[in-house]
């Protein structure tokens, strides 16, 4: 499972932001939007995977290339194949269902665009950690996992020539590209020797529920949006409207829908989400905003008893 409740809500609020219709109009392929950039995640999961995959080729090549060249010295006849022969890598590179998603999503990205592939294989085998690991010939899984997950935090996530290259690629993937590193750095600490097929193709949402959540979150805050309007408008009498930051504006709708809407998630869940995402998001003092406004609107709903909240401990 790669996909958490604030990222869904992150990929409804970029949607419900670029939304230009009103509450009457078709909103079916905006929906397909939200989906389809969900789904993309799974294609950055991919493609950043299979970049482990190419790099090791490349390592490959280059050990070829030195055995056969004319004047080989001693130490190119006979290399330290210690990262070509890398253990957590050979795990990744031989595992049918990682091949078999690589074909269905089509992830050929690295064939075309090889210069990022040598940028990353530079980056690694220039690095101290890289030197490091090569100082011995031998190696055991732990040490084989131990240096791809460093390689991977130091080197791979972190590069700007990388990061450019995906946001060229996709807009959508900047902002994926935090949950699904730390979805890849999460599998690599956890794979063993005997990590079966699936453990590298792990599903996008947690389960069906959550699919269906990104979509009536969507649908529902749409769909209410004039009746969640008036409420934000009673509550912001004080401020001026134009002031309101965009996208405080969807941030509240979507906590107001949720009020009302998704009757098993508690007040707080949904209030500390909703501020964790606007200070990632908004404006620095949009948290204190958005928290004021809401406080004052599950106080009221309180009072009318018209918060219908299930379960024990939901309010």
């Amino acid at each position: 499972m790669m996909l958490n409740r604030r990222h869904i809500r992150v990929k409804v609020m970029q949607t419900l932001y670029a939304f230009k219709g009103s509450e009457s109009d078709d909103f079916s392929n905006d929906q397909k939007f939200l989906l389809s950039s969900i789904d993309n995640m799974y294609n950055l999961y991919l493609l950043l995977l299979s970049l482990l995959i190419e790099v090791q080729k490349r390592a490959e090549t280059n050990l070829h290339k030195k055995q056969n060249k004319h004047l080989a010295t001693k130490e190119d006849k006979n290399p330290n194949r210690k990262f070509v022969d890398n253990q957590l890598l050979k795990l990744i590179t031989e595992n049918i269902q990682l091949k078999n998603k690589f074909k269905k999503h089509q992830i050929t990205n690295w064939v075309l665009d090889n210069e990022y592939v040598e940028i990353i294989f530079k980056a690694i085998t220039s690095s101290s950690i890289y030197k490091d690991y090569m100082r011995t010939r031998v190696s055991n899984f732990n040490e084989d996992k131990a240096f791809i997950i460093e390689i991977y935090k130091e080197i791979i996530a972190p590069n700007d020539k990388l990061y450019e290259y995906l946001e060229d690629k996709n807009l959508t993937w900047l902002d994926d590209l935090p949950t699904v590193n730390t979805t890849i750095l999460k599998l690599l600490r956890k794979a063993k020797e005997t990590s079966s097929d699936s453990f590298f193709t792990p599903d996008l949402y947690k389960d069906i529920d959550d699919k269906q959540f990104a979509i009536d979150l969507f649908k529902k805050t749409l769909l209410n949006k004039a009746a969640i309007n008036d409420e934000i408008e009673q509550k912001t009498q004080n401020w001026d409207s134009e002031r309101i930051a965009n996208v405080d504006y969807v941030l509240l709708q979507m906590a107001i829908c949720e009020f009302n809407n998704f009757h098993s998630i508690p007040v707080k869940v949904t209030i500390n989400e909703y501020l964790e995402i606007s200070k990632e998001y908004s404006t620095p003092k949009s948290s204190i905003f958005i928290n004021g406004i809401l406080d004052k609107l599950v106080k009221e709903y309180e009072a009318s008893g018209t918060l219908k909240k299930e379960g024990r401990g939901l309010q």
